[in-house]
């Protein structure tokens, strides 16, 4: 354990320790909840960011009933936590049939299909009916099928009306693009040319498929675009904790961050100016913000304060980062505020990776909160 003992207002941390400040990240929760009320659309988030069973718990009092994950695995821990509609938003693993089948038998599952392959398999060995979505490339250019390529589309839906056990729900697009922009006209802009792909396709399937549904997934488009309409529902995820990444491109502001890594300083070289700290790619990924004068940011520095953290601190970040060791560059000033034995506090620049790797969270309050990465394999096999 990294818990010793009680400080005044959290835990004594000892070794890397990712912070969950609850309050902002209740405002998220529910700020978005709000939007999507407004909207008319069906909030399914997506719990890859959080993968915390306590972290869910707190979307259920905004009315939130049906959830997204990105792993079979992830679909069992929910499910053992009580959520019984759950989309896998990743491409079908047919390795893991035994495991579609448990949960197929005791939730309302939905699986993501871009190929005929997948779903002759699936008539194959599926035990329990599933619903099936149709993963749509509208620019990101990752996975799916492209919305004018109506041959690919059409056989996908003439095996899943011929099956038994294939229920279609509709087409599904993430827009993962828009994480390279940090112009809000611009993720408008990929917003609206996704939902008119979208809604063309559900013209033409409409007569065949009257029920079929529109869903889009991406932080960005959710927090930056007020008109959501035109689809179903949304399934942001990483807007629970957002991250700099998010700030910058404007999907938040620092203040809406609601997580923080706290790392021990270990050294210190003032001929450069240089903090080591107990913190490294194991800890954070190595996911990194250019800056304008060339240099790159691996999070930025902040300050505990009574009511959470501050904003960045000027003159001093994180610029490198190894396995296990985290360099931080300041100015004088900033330089001559630590010592070794004290905890540094840092703004992660992508709260999804950071989440995964550091396997709980500690709450401002003290209380720890565990993450699925933390949950023993055979516990999720039982």
């Amino acid at each position: 354990m990294i818990i010793e003992e009680e400080t005044e207002d959290y835990m004594k941390i000892t070794a890397p320790t990712l912070l969950l400040d609850k309050q902002k990240c209740l405002q998220n929760i529910a700020v978005m909840a709000k939007k999507a009320k407004q909207n008319g659309v069906r909030l399914r988030p997506h719990f890859k960011t959080h993968q915390s069973a306590q972290v869910g718990e707190w979307f259920k009092d905004t009315g939130v009933e049906a959830i997204t994950v990105s792993s079979l695995r992830m679909a069992k821990y929910f499910a053992d936590q009580g959520w019984t509609d759950i989309l896998v938003a990743f491409p079908t693993n047919l390795l893991e049939i035994d495991l579609i089948n448990e949960l197929a038998g005791r939730i309302k599952l939905h699986l993501l299909v871009v190929n005929t392959e997948t779903l002759e398999v699936l008539q194959q060995q599926l035990q329990f009916p599933v619903n099936v979505w149709l993963k749509v490339d509208a620019g990101y250019r990752r996975t799916g099928v492209l919305p004018h390529d109506h041959t690919t589309i059409d056989n996908l839906l003439n095996n899943i009306e011929a099956s038994n056990s294939l229920m279609f729900s509709g087409f599904l697009v993430h827009d993962g693009h828009t994480y390279k922009q940090t112009d809000t006209k611009a993720i408008q802009t990929i917003h609206s040319t996704t939902v008119y792909l979208l809604q063309m396709l559900r013209e033409r399937y409409f007569v065949r498929f009257p029920g079929l549904q529109l869903s889009i997934g991406d932080t960005p488009s959710c927090s930056v675009v007020e008109n959501l309409s035109g689809v179903d529902e949304i399934r942001p995820g990483n807007f629970v904790f957002y991250d700099l990444t998010q700030q910058r491109i404007g999907s938040c502001s620092f203040d809406d961050i609601a997580v923080c890594m706290a790392c021990p300083v270990v050294a210190k070289h003032p001929e450069r100016h240089e903090l080591i700290i107990y913190g490294g790619s194991v800890h954070f990924s190595k996911d990194v913000l250019p800056q304008e004068d060339g240099s790159v940011c691996f999070g930025n520095v902040v300050e505990l304060n009574g009511k959470g953290w501050s904003a960045p601190l000027e003159g001093i970040k994180l610029v490198s980062l190894s396995q296990e060791h985290g360099i931080v560059k300041a100015n004088p000033e900033q330089f001559a505020k630590y010592e070794i034995g004290d905890l540094m506090y840092i703004l992660p620049v992508h709260s999804c990776l950071t989440s995964d790797l550091m396997k709980g969270y500690l709450t401002l309050e003290g209380e720890w909160l565990e993450h699925l990465s933390g949950v023993p394999q055979y516990a999720l096999a039982r």
